[in-house]
């Protein structure tokens, strides 16, 4: 995906609604230095010099989606008890609905404390319960999905193995992503898959494929027969499954196999990655994506998440950073018109004047540029409507474009007279210039001002047309005629 497409994604993410189903717990750190060694036994005393809650399982789930502007919706069970209440506290306080969080005596809210010293942990406890759930809280669960399933666009399952999803649960999860037409994605462990039978796609590690198949994953071969296994015995429609520093692989039911490298990038903490992970491809199949598109957007989260240490959240700028490294430049000017219009809006709330032009602008030269001059001087920022390759076909003819519309709009935004691109599909930019609304509109001087589309509307709230004149001699068309006659 595109740097301007992922902020679309982010864009929409406000609208989606995710229910996050899987075991809560709480992660505790305890934070110090470790400079001498015990009197007592040979083991190091760390000295604290902070302790800090994060929420751990399917809660770090919840936190990511949250820090990726979505709405949650958490279900489980919990103990009755303080830990318990902390944890729902916290969800609270992050806008989080817990309707579906239910609290039984009979059992502890798990909690994992652990203590770290010079970036390394020293020791982990864990406190929590593992039994299955009790039919009646199977019921309770069942009954929520029933009752506010079809408010969601994505059911994301997040599995520890401590105990609340039973074969049970997760049948009932499953059957009402299939019954409402939404992706069931669910991160597994343990050793028998077939409890997850019918699901979306599934995220394992090597390691836990492994477990689940019994193939020893050794080669792109072994690892294409485990997937295999996986997909055919679950019936699944995709596969992602990760690979530590060799980056993830995605099997489809197709028969479609994508390998996606990783990035280089220090590692701290594997902690929690596959919690970002698992978020990252039910947001984006949420929002219509395809499997690859999920996979490669996730492979970049979970490259960030390993550089920070202990359970921890990624943002979409970081996201938006990192995809757009490779053309940070004109990659940051290239905008989706959803996205443009929000930036638009704050730029002006700021007081900038926005000019906005239009065009197909196939083979840029000296005259394009001087008149995207011009056209800037009128204003604080220019704004340019760039014609698909659809539109300027339609306007020209089958032959045009000659340069496709991502090469143009990245050579557009490399101009510094032009502060951002857009790219529309219509034959006129009446819908672009609706959602813009700029205080100037600028138009070539071969226009008769009453046939310029927007005129009327831009002069309707205050703002006004320019008419600039294009260099003498200058034209995409000439150019094309220079070729033909040099070169025939």
């Amino acid at each position: 995906m595109q740097r301007k497409d992922v902020e679309s994604l982010f864009a929409k993410a406000r609208d989606i609604r995710v229910l996050v189903v899987g075991d809560l717990m709480l992660d505790e750190y305890l934070w110090g230095r470790a400079e001498r060694i015990s009197p007592e036994a040979p083991v190091q005393v760390v000295d604290v010099v902070r302790e800090e809650l994060r929420l751990g399982g399917a809660g770090n789930v919840a936190n990511n989606l949250v820090a990726l502007g979505c709405g949650v919706t958490v279900l489980s069970v919990i103990g009755a008890d303080d830990n318990g209440t902390i944890l729902q506290h916290a969800f609270s306080g992050k806008g989080v609905d817990v309707a579906g969080v239910f609290e039984d005596p009979m059992r502890r809210t798990s909690k994992k404390t652990r203590v770290v010293a010079a970036h390394q942990q020293i020791v982990r406890i864990d406190r929590e319960s593992r039994e299955p759930l009790s039919r009646e809280f199977e019921e309770k669960i069942a009954a929520f999905l029933a009752e506010r399933a079809n408010g969601y666009q994505v059911i994301m399952v997040s599995d520890y193995l401590k105990g609340v999803l039973t074969e049970g649960v997760l049948a009932a999860i499953i059957d009402a992503g299939r019954r409402l037409g939404i992706p069931v994605v669910i991160d597994p462990k343990g050793s028998d898959y077939r409890k997850y039978r019918g699901a979306t796609i599934l995220t394992p590690n090597r390691k836990e494929a492994e477990i689940a198949t019994g193939v020893r994953i050794d080669s792109d071969e072994s690892l294409a027969n485990a997937a295999d296994t996986l997909l055919r015995e679950g019936g699944l429609a995709a596969l992602l499954v990760t690979r530590s520093e060799q980056g993830m692989s995605l099997f489809e039911a197709s028969g479609r196999t994508v390998h996606i490298p990783t990035f280089a990038r220090e590692v701290y903490d594997v902690t929690g990655a596959g919690d970002t992970v698992l978020a990252l491809i039910g947001l984006v199949l949420a929002c219509g994506h395809s499997f690859e598109e999920a996979a490669r957007l996730a492979n970049v989260a979970g490259g960030i998440a390993v550089g920070k240490l202990g359970t921890s959240t990624v943002t979409p700028a970081e996201i938006i950073a990192e995809v757009g490294r490779g053309h940070r430049d004109s990659d940051a000017k290239i905008k989706n018109r959803d996205v443009l219009a929000a930036v638009i809006a704050e730029e002006k709330e700021q007081g900038k004047r926005v000019v906005f032009t239009n065009g197909c602008f196939d083979l840029l030269h000296a005259g394009h540029v001087k008149y995207l001059q011009k056209a800037r001087s009128f204003g604080d920022l220019l704004v340019l409507g760039l014609n698909s390759d659809a539109s300027v076909r339609r306007l020209k003819g089958d032959k045009r474009p000659l340069i496709g519309e991502e090469e143009r709009s990245h050579l557009l935004a490399a101009l510094d007279c032009v502060d951002y691109v857009v790219i529309f599909d219509e034959d006129t930019p009446l819908q672009l210039i609706e959602a813009l609304r700029p205080q100037v509109l600028v138009k070539g001087g071969d226009y008769a001002p009453e046939g310029v589309v927007g005129k009327d509307l831009v002069e309707s709230y205050g703002g006004r047309l320019e008419l600039v004149e294009f260099v003498d001699g200058k034209s995409t068309t000439g150019i094309i005629e220079k070729i033909l006659e040099r070169y025939s």
